[in-house]
């Protein structure tokens, strides 16, 4: 990946066929950093979260989904104040780092707690975190990218962020491998990395003002904005796919029971998908910058729904495990980034955070849900069926959100009609960093 350094992002420029350069910010990078260095921190716990909560502490895998659910969805009660806070100061970068600051302290408290309920707290308090920071940080991502390279902009971070998810699972395989069961060691060397995240962001990370010319969108102006009729489609779109994302915990303790290893190569697992997700991340980017983000959002469930039927197949072994672990990777690769990047098209730049963050709250709530059905299913049926009736689902699923989304990137409705649409505006009527004035 050849990536060049700009500090401001071009307007009105589309990439050719033929480019092989990703230009994006600094700022880009930096964020990319941070990133890294707390996703190398949350990692660690996530790939042994599973085991420990199921092997350690002894939850049943109906109080599992709970977890998972709280895991996978609390964040949804925070992603809208997130978003509209860094919208109404203009100033972001304070908000992510409040964020960036609860997980990294949740990280440490993980040491004394005991009990489902202390668990529960804990998780609650990372996750909140995560919510508060994730809208604003991309509200900072797309105000410093070329408006036309938005997908390849959040391809970028996306890759650095996952180079730091691959990473955690590694240390924290190690730290098993040399102490079994040393789940405290974890703990601390997680904390060290996202104390170095967070000093990342507030010393190097520039501070803009995203705003448009200063501009700050009121409560009004926001109910406006996300009750559009070009949000409808694209949130209706995610929260139905959101129903029915299996948690990746669950997963891996499919495969984990079918095939049996132990389970100190659990962690590995976690590897396997960031790996992938890290390789595919920039040119999945770049590839919904041309065909249109909508469609390689769809594509990416697709290969959920392959995903979800060879980990639920009798017979396993280690070329399917590998196969599993790379759709998985290539579903995050395209969904995760590029709906902030579709999302951030179609509203505003002075509630760009708040849209973002509208969407990934409708995600994360959905999540919430499908965790919390998929544990009580596991319990009912076992992990194979649970997974064959989620396919099922997923496979009705799939055409509905297509149509929902088709037309959104170019205004159009399913039937013809025409929305507003920011992208499609031309350059004389966009704000430097891309918006469209109020």
């Amino acid at each position: 990946m050849y990536v060049s350094i700009r500090d401001r992002p071009g307007i009105g420029r589309r990439p050719g066929p033929d480019a092989v350069v990703a230009r994006v910010s600094t700022t880009v990078v930096l964020l990319g950093v941070v990133s890294l260095l707390t996703d190398v921190s949350s990692e660690m716990v996530s790939s042994v979260l599973p085991l420990y909560l199921t092997a350690q502490v002894g939850l049943t895998m109906t109080a599992y989904g709970f977890l998972d659910g709280v895991y996978q969805g609390v964040s949804a009660a925070v992603r809208i104040a997130g978003g509209y806070a860094g919208d109404r100061s203009s100033r972001p970068k304070w908000v992510a780092a409040i964020g960036y600051g609860v997980s990294a302290l949740s990280r440490i408290a993980m040491l004394p707690v005991q009990g489902l309920a202390a668990i529960t707290a804990v998780i609650t308090a990372d996750r909140l975190g995560k919510g508060l920071r994730t809208a604003p940080r991309d509200a900072l991502i797309a105000a410093s990218s070329d408006p036309a390279m938005l997908g390849r902009s959040f391809g970028v971070h996306r890759a650095l962020d996952t180079a730091g998810a691959a990473l955690g699972p590694l240390l924290a395989f190690g730290l098993l491998a040399g102490v079994p069961g040393s789940y405290d060691s974890i703990f601390v060397v997680s904390f060290a990395f996202a104390a170095v995240g967070l000093a990342v962001l507030l010393l190097f990370v520039p501070n803009p003002l995203t705003a448009t010319d200063g501009r700050r969108a009121g409560l009004r102006r926001l109910g406006r904005e996300l009750t559009s009729p070009r949000l409808r489609r694209p949130l209706l779109a995610a929260g139905l796919l959101g129903l029915l994302t299996v948690g990746d915990g669950f997963l891996y303790l499919t495969l984990q029971d079918r095939d049996g290893f132990a389970a100190r190569y659990f962690p590995l697992l976690y590897v396997g998908t960031n790996v992938a997700y890290l390789v595919l991340a920039v040119p999945l980017g770049r590839l919904a910058d041309r065909v249109g983000r909508a469609r390689v959002l769809v594509g990416g469930h697709l290969a959920l729904l392959g995903c979800y039927l060879l980990a639920a197949g009798p017979s396993g072994g280690l070329a399917a495990t590998v196969v599993v672990l790379l759709l998985l990777g290539t579903f995050y690769a395209s969904t995760d980034g590029v709906l902030a990047a579709l999302i951030s098209r179609l509203v505003p730049a002075e509630v760009r955070g708040s849209g973002i963050a509208a969407a990934q709250t409708v995600v994360a709530a959905a999540r919430f849900v499908a965790s919390l059905a998929f544990g009580l299913a596991w319990d009912a049926t076992g992990p194979g069926r649970a997974l064959v009736v989620a396919a099922m689902l997923l496979a009705i699923a799939v055409p509905g959100a297509a149509w929902l989304l088709r037309g959104v990137e170019t205004g159009a409705d399913p039937d013809g009609a025409g929305t507003a649409d920011t992208a499609d505006r031309s350059p004389a009527d966009r704000t430097p960093d891309g918006g469209v004035p109020a």
